[in-house]
């Protein structure tokens, strides 16, 4: 066996269809496309979703509901994995890089405190938003709740 000879195992090519090279051929004629109609002419292309007339899938199922624009999306975080957190590293601040470096949020997350748990230790904590009784935890432990402010980039843009 070289290069040369090497061919495909046998049954697995199948030659292309001819089509329209007379009636002897067996598909001549109508070219194997059928009588008529649009399906029978060059240049037809049957438009997506089209179900042959019958009331299509996407008009028969209802509509409902809607995404709100203005959504704010916040990355949610409790008391409890912030007291671990705390424990582990001997923080007193918590700032967004220290959650950042010990993997509890992503760079682009808005996070939100959340009054799950128990904080026992007095930290400086800040976040983006805080829950009322998650406020009131930390404050109660002896600690701050730091919302940041904006950069005055952004405060232009408004």
């Amino acid at each position: 066996m070289n290069l040369s000879n090497l061919r495909p195992a046998k049954g697995s090519v199948r030659e292309r269809k001819r089509v329209g090279r007379g009636q002897g051929s067996g598909m001549g004629g109508t070219s194997t496309r059928g009588h008529k109609g649009a399906q029978s002419r060059s240049g037809y292309s049957r438009k997506t979703h089209f179900e042959g007339g019958q009331m299509p899938l996407q008009r028969r199922v209802p509509k409902f509901g809607f995404k709100n624009i203005n959504r704010v999306e916040y990355k949610p975080l409790n008391l409890d994995s912030i007291q671990t957190l705390v424990e582990q590293t001997n923080a007193t601040v918590v700032d967004l890089n220290l959650l950042l470096e010990h993997g509890l949020v992503s760079k682009k997350d808005l996070v939100k405190i959340l009054s799950r748990g128990e904080l026992t230790s007095a930290v400086e904590i800040h976040a983006h938003a805080f829950s009322a009784s998650a406020k009131e935890a930390i404050e109660k432990a002896g600690g701050k709740a730091i919302v940041p402010t904006k950069p005055a980039k952004e405060e232009a843009a408004n």
